[in-house]
């Protein structure tokens, strides 16, 4: 009987496997770079770039050559991307912000949540559609959208809607990294109360950062942590909804969810690693920027996956919901303030 790694089967089987997909995957990382070059230069959000560049670049996704690696970019290295994201979470983030602020920060993710469902039944839109779209609203935005939508039991308008949601959050992102300060100081926050606010706010980091820097240090570094809170949620709400969905059982077009997302025990086991401090604070960041890149190659992947046409066909439903979530969210959160704060 042959062996495998003497006479070179494995490798070429490897290869067989690997090579197919370097030509989608390379588009997908120059995607990201072109995205990430405009964002720094021009202050354009980079997800939402590289979103378009990949609309723009959709009959790649058509093309026997690029189609293998593109899949595999909106699939394994976003999920890879989400678990990576785990090495950004820390237990010091917890006790820093206090568990009044971290009670509200939970109710919020849940309440939104629940809005969205029952919204979305008066308006006519499916569950997953309104899970979809408030778990993004509710945690952390096109990142959190793409985590759960690969959990979410797959239908002809799964990537549609994920193409959707992933262009809403990032919309009423960078419109709340402008209107939400302006708000803030009208009200008279104080730079605490402020990066309060908008990191338990505003649906992605980057649109958090902008805002909470545009005020004062101080809550810059405060929308940050809060932030960072919110996504440490992502793992367990993501896991939930998938043994909901198991629990409930998928519908008859889409295959059953997985009972624990292999990418959901890689963000636990390295926020876990990163809480007892054995996880160096250098290779900390440099995870934080593999995780960075592996999304925004990934959103630029969905992009190229995704028939514009398709999407414009979504409705003013789908609309009215991702607004009405972002709407209800900072309507909660500014209730908790003045009850817990006292502003």
């Amino acid at each position: 009987m042959p062996h495998p790694l003497r006479d070179g089967a494995l490798g070429t089987y490897l290869s067989e496997r690997v090579r197919p997909l370097f030509p989608g995957l390379l588009v997908a990382v120059l995607v990201a770079l072109a995205a990430q070059f405009v964002a720094e230069h021009y202050g354009a959000p980079a997800m939402l770039m590289a979103l378009l560049f990949g609309i723009a670049l959709n009959f790649l996704s058509e093309t026997e050559r690029t189609a293998p690696g593109i899949g595999f970019t909106a699939r394994t290295v976003l999920r890879f991307g989400v678990a990576v994201l785990g090495a950004r979470i820390s237990l010091e983030l917890f006790l820093a912000i206090g568990w009044e602020m971290i009670g509200l920060l939970v109710l919020g993710v849940i309440l939104t949540i629940l809005f969205g469902v029952v919204l979305a039944r008066f308006i006519g839109q499916g569950p997953r559609f309104a899970i979809l779209t408030a778990g993004a609203v509710a945690i952390c935005g096109a990142s959190a959208a793409m985590a759960i939508a690969a959990v979410l039991p797959k239908d002809e308008k799964s990537e549609r809607n994920l193409l959707f949601t992933v262009f809403g959050v990032t919309l009423l992102s960078t419109i709340a990294m402008v209107l939400y300060p302006i708000l803030t100081g009208a009200l008279g926050f104080d730079d605490t109360t402020a990066g309060i606010f908008i990191g338990a706010t505003v649906h992605d980091v980057a649109q958090v950062v902008g805002a909470g820097f545009s005020i004062s240090q101080e809550t810059g570094e405060t929308s940050t942590m809060v932030k960072l809170i919110r996504v440490s949620l992502l793992a367990p709400v993501v896991l939930l909804i998938a043994l909901w969905w198991r629990s409930a059982g998928a519908p008859a077009e889409g295959p059953r969810p997985p009972l624990v997302p292999g990418f959901v025990i890689g963000f636990l086991v390295l926020a876990g690693l990163n809480s007892l401090g054995l996880i160096p604070a250098g290779i900390a960041a440099w995870l934080s920027s593999v995780s960075s890149w592996a999304l925004l190659s990934a959103i630029a992947a969905v992009g190229m996956k995704t028939d514009m046409k398709a999407m414009l066909q979504v409705g003013g439903g789908p609309i009215a919901l991702i607004v009405a979530e972002t709407v209800f969210l900072a309507l909660l959160i500014l209730g908790g303030i003045y009850l817990l704060r006292g502003v």
